[in-house]
């Protein structure tokens, strides 16, 4: 039987309490990459070094199977180019999954209605848009403007970026562990939470001491280094503006933190912070 640990809950109410070993099924090598906001370069390199590892694990009879936890676009130079690479990953010896984040959303959210939805510009959206060439005005855009772009966002999407926004998951399990953008709703079990609380909730979930029936591994609350806990573990590094970008590396009972950066160190394992 699993030991258990128990934590303090706010407002006094106990805690539920959260196992303290957490493993995935057996024969399984599971990556977890978090929040790439545009940055394709980041991206290439980290790509590298996984496929790499995970085709030396497939040799070695593992199963390998990489999430990737949202938020593809936005912020940084390149969405085009993320969605590009992401969208030509095919299932061959690598299981390759894919979460919407809720950028992913907001994007959507503009094209199919630009005017309501302009605070997307503001929300990171104007670098996505002249990722696929359309010019974003300095002033506040007319509704005009807001029309045609929303429009011609759409008609530059190669079909093979709609397919691909269009089938992301919003979570997904394996063994003690479930992936998702943002977090989940304090209890509510995994099966009932919202779409809404998936892509965006933060302060509820990473505020809470209750066990939410799985180890959580997302994304969508940067933090400097990797934060693991017995409830949670956050690899959102903030990649946009640090030059960071992370994958958890989860095998067995092991829980692996893999960076890329840019600041001449290339690929390298890292520690993460405990709480």
């Amino acid at each position: 039987m699993l030991k258990r640990l128990v934590c303090p809950s706010p407002r006094g109410r106990p805690a539920v309490p959260a196992p303290t070993l957490f493993r995935i099924p057996s024969g399984l090598r599971l990556y977890a990459i978090g929040d790439i906001h545009g940055r394709s370069d980041l991206l290439d390199e980290l790509l590298d070094a996984v496929r790499s590892d995970a085709l030396a694990a497939a040799d070695r009879g593992e199963t390998p199977v990489v999430i990737f936890l949202g938020d593809y676009v936005d912020r940084g130079p390149d969405s085009r180019g993320v969605l590009d690479r992401l969208s030509a990953l095919t299932r061959d010896v690598i299981d390759w999954r894919f979460l919407e984040g809720n950028h992913e959303m907001a994007m959507r959210a503009f094209m199919a209605d630009p005017v309501a939805q302009q605070g997307w510009l503001r929300f990171g959206g104007a670098p996505t848009l002249r990722s696929y060439g359309i010019d974003v005005p300095a002033s506040a855009p007319s509704e005009r403007w807001l029309i045609d772009a929303g429009a011609e966002l759409f008609r530059r999407l190669p079909s093979s970026h709609h397919y691909f926004l269009d089938h992301l998951d919003l979570l997904l399990e394996w063994g003690d562990y479930a992936f998702v953008h943002a977090g989940v709703r304090p209890g509510v079990p995994l099966a009932a939470q919202s779409r809404a609380d998936l892509l965006t909730i933060r302060k509820p979930f990473i505020a809470s001491r209750d066990w939410h029936g799985k180890r959580i591994v997302h994304g969508h609350t940067v933090t400097p280094r990797p934060v693991v806990t017995p409830r949670r573990v956050g690899i959102d590094t903030g990649a946009y503006a640090s030059g960071r970008l992370t994958c958890v590396l989860l095998k067995d009972a092991e829980c692996l933190f893999l960076e890329t950066c840019e600041d001449g160190y290339g690929v390298r394992w890292l520690d993460p912070v405990q709480t």
